[in-house]
């Protein structure tokens, strides 16, 4: 990807934001080779065993993440509260490998943001909330999640060369859905392309809501996704359980360090009013991803680092944009003239100020992408050698509490928990 790097300091003071990913078909990532590195191996074990006895409490699942490191499988798409808790634990335990063995302090970042389940781990990494009390609230509606992924499709729906309105996708799927809740937008993607969930027969309907929009186009994805974010988890009253949960949810009066822009309301939250009511928006309300693309472009940030195994959507989305940018700005006519001048601009804080606001979007090139495992592969300790030759039976998975720097969320009571939907 443009501008990916495996730089050798990331706290070097380069303003930074941190990127966390949500789930996806494949959960794994490099996840087996950081296990083989004998510095980070008790931090992996660590979360998973953590991971294993939050599956067995709130999903009644039995699991061995470790045994899947090992064979480097994922689980069945029926079991997708292992997938949600083996992202979970991957995130972590990378975020304290970065910490605890590379000395990189995550509070130094501008500003975090996660894509679906990667908002939640977001918050229990900046301290506001343990990872204990999120973790349920996944968890405990995955069930029903799954169940409702059986006969749906996922599909990308795009324009080609006119912008696509959130907002008018987002009723053109109440339209075709006659009331029955049977298609929603998931997700935000850039101006042009949004990520769609529901029956095939009526995705494939939606073209005709916009006759304007000629090159309006829909690619239907492989695999089972769980409908979050969309209207169709309304059907098994999803969002009325995930009330009940995390209305006993306690967080902290302060903050999260740094602070967490959300997806589901395209700004930065959590910081004051109640919690509550995001969290409940993020059952059933898309994702606004290309918010957190444009405020990170219109901020300082000159760093993205991606958390997660084999970050995919957020990482494919700056490139995208990086790759049209530099496409246009690169032509030898006018107008690529006066692109390379305000692309320069927009490097200078008082006159990006007095620019047009997406101006901003010219910056993308120049975002510095780190992926965080690649990043810890690639400055494993000189003194911690590969393990060649391990098993799951080589390494006990007993771990089961989470470390301290991740339980403490400086609470001393819990604000008023509002009602459900």
């Amino acid at each position: 990807m443009p501008g990916t790097t495996s730089g050798d300091r990331l706290t070097s003071g380069t303003p930074t934001a941190l990127a966390f990913r949500g789930y996806n078909q494949s959960n794994r990532g490099r996840t087996r080779e950081l296990m083989a590195v004998a510095a980070y191996r008790p931090i992996v074990r660590h979360w998973r065993g953590w991971a294993d006895r939050l599956c067995a409490e709130h999903a009644g699942l039995r699991t061995d993440l470790i045994q899947r490191v090992v064979l480097g499988e994922d689980p069945p798409p029926k079991r997708y509260a292992e997938s949600v808790a083996l992202v979970f634990a991957t995130e972590m335990a990378q975020l304290e490998i970065a910490q605890e063995i590379h000395g990189v302090d995550l509070r130094a970042a501008r500003f975090s943001f996660g894509y679906s389940l990667g908002e939640l781990i977001a918050l229990a990494a900046g301290g506001f909330v343990s990872p204990d009390a999120v973790l349920v609230v996944p968890l405990a509606l995955a069930d029903d999640c799954a169940a409702l992924a059986g006969d749906v499709r996922l599909a990308v729906v795009f324009s080609r060369a006119e912008a696509l309105p959130l907002g008018e996708l987002i009723e053109a799927c109440r339209s075709v859905s006659d009331a029955s809740e049977a298609v929603g937008v998931s997700a935000g993607v850039s101006p042009n392309t949004a990520l769609v969930i529901g029956k095939a027969e009526k995705i494939e309907a939606l073209p005709r809501l916009f006759p304007r929009l000629r090159s309006l186009r829909i690619r239907f994805n492989d695999g089972v996704w769980p409908p979050l974010h969309t209207p169709l988890v309304r059907a098994r009253g999803v969002c009325d359980r995930a009330a009940r949960l995390v209305a006993s949810t306690v967080f902290s009066f302060a903050g999260p360090a740094p602070a967490v822009f959300s997806l589901v309301t395209g700004r930065i939250a959590y910081e004051s009013g109640d919690p509550r009511r995001v969290l409940l928006d993020w059952t059933d309300q898309p994702q606004r991803l290309w918010d957190a693309v444009r405020a990170t472009l219109a901020s300082d940030v000159r760093r993205v680092v991606h958390i997660g195994p084999k970050p995919n959507v957020i990482p494919s989305t700056f490139a995208r944009l990086a790759a049209d940018v530099t496409q246009h700005t690169q032509r030898s006519t006018a107008a690529g003239i006066g692109r390379r001048a305000v692309q320069s601009l927009v490097e200078r804080p008082w006159l990006a100020a007095m620019l047009p606001r997406d101006a901003c979007l010219l910056r993308a090139p120049g975002i510095e992408h780190v992926v965080r495992e690649d990043w810890l592969l690639d400055h494993a300790p000189a003194s911690s050698p590969v393990v060649s030759g391990w098993s799951a039976d080589s390494v006990s998975s007993a771990v089961a509490e989470p470390s301290a720097r991740f339980v403490d969320v400086r609470v001393t009571g819990s604000p008023s928990p509002s009602g459900s939907r």
